[in-house]
């Protein structure tokens, strides 16, 4: 090969490398933590949070103060007005069955628990499974969005797990109790913004154990369509969450049991079950 084509060739791969790099300085990790009676927004980096002088959706200027993450308790990092989930949206979990449009259920921000919150079975739950799913928060108030410009809502992603108690998905008239119950709703342990989440690994693990394993690029209906489609419907307000949906099968969870939740450049949400 001749020098010439051997200095192009390099010279593509240091733009592709620093490509690489600088995309992936643009993604940010809003975390919301309590620490010594205050509770505030800050941007994780590595083990350190950057305090942040605003909420979530203001820009982020840093105060200048530091706290290491092992010395702060993680909250749901989003205070929604509203909690809302798609179901039936991998073929993995769905089979044929899959829907033409978006199956929307509601949970509730009542439910929500932040990383290492926990997961109380209420009495009689006697069937409860773990759903790890990609969720979508709203950035903006959202209302007949366009898949095309659907993009522009979404103020980034974290990882949830869509508690479900299947006894009562199948007993009860709706599935509110079912998916709504307290601590149904472990998000976290960050919101990520600057990411492709149209391909972002999914993983669930039960007591260290994977059990779900499949990318977002997957879904039946994507991101954008979920986001375009629910807003046709119902008014989304900044903050508010969509569960994406589960892929593969899930299994009970009883007390006692650990469930973590890795999504691709986000973290691992990690919570204990427990008998209430």
């Amino acid at each position: 090969m001749k020098r010439t084509t051997w200095a192009i060739l390099a010279a593509l791969t240091v733009l592709w490398v620093g490509g690489a790099v600088a995309a992936e300085n643009k993604v940010m990790r809003y975390v919301r933590v309590e620490h010594q009676g205050s509770k505030f927004y800050g941007l994780l980096e590595g083990e350190t949070i950057h305090r942040l002088a605003g909420g979530l959706f203001d820009p982020p200027e840093r105060t200048g103060t530091t706290v290491a993450l092992s010395d702060v308790t993680l909250l749901p990092p989003a205070e929604p007005t509203k909690v809302l989930a798609v179901g039936l949206n991998f073929r993995s979990h769905a089979g044929d069955s899959g829907a033409r449009q978006p199956e929307l259920f509601a949970k509730l921000p009542s439910a929500m628990v932040g990383h290492d919150g926990l997961i109380h079975l209420p009495p009689g739950a006697g069937n409860p499974h773990y759903e790890g799913e990609l969720v979508v928060v709203i950035g903006k108030r959202a209302k007949n969005v366009s898949v095309a410009d659907a993009p522009n809502y979404v103020f980034g992603v974290t990882a949830g797990n869509d508690v479900s108690e299947r006894g009562w998905q199948s007993s009860d008239l709706q599935w509110l109790r079912a998916k709504a119950s307290d601590g149904f709703a472990p998000v976290g342990p960050a919101i990520a913004t600057g990411l492709d989440y149209k391909d972002l690994m999914i993983e669930t693990r039960l007591n260290g154990a994977v059990q779900q394993s499949e990318s977002s690029k997957f879904l039946i209906h994507n991101v954008d369509e979920i986001v375009s489609f629910t807003s046709r419907n119902i008014t989304l307000e900044p903050g508010d969450l969509i569960f994406c949906g589960t892929p593969g099968r899930t299994r009970p969870m009883k007390p006692g049991d650990v469930v973590e939740i890795t999504i691709q450049g986000v973290g691992t949400l990690r919570n204990k079950v427990v008998a209430d």
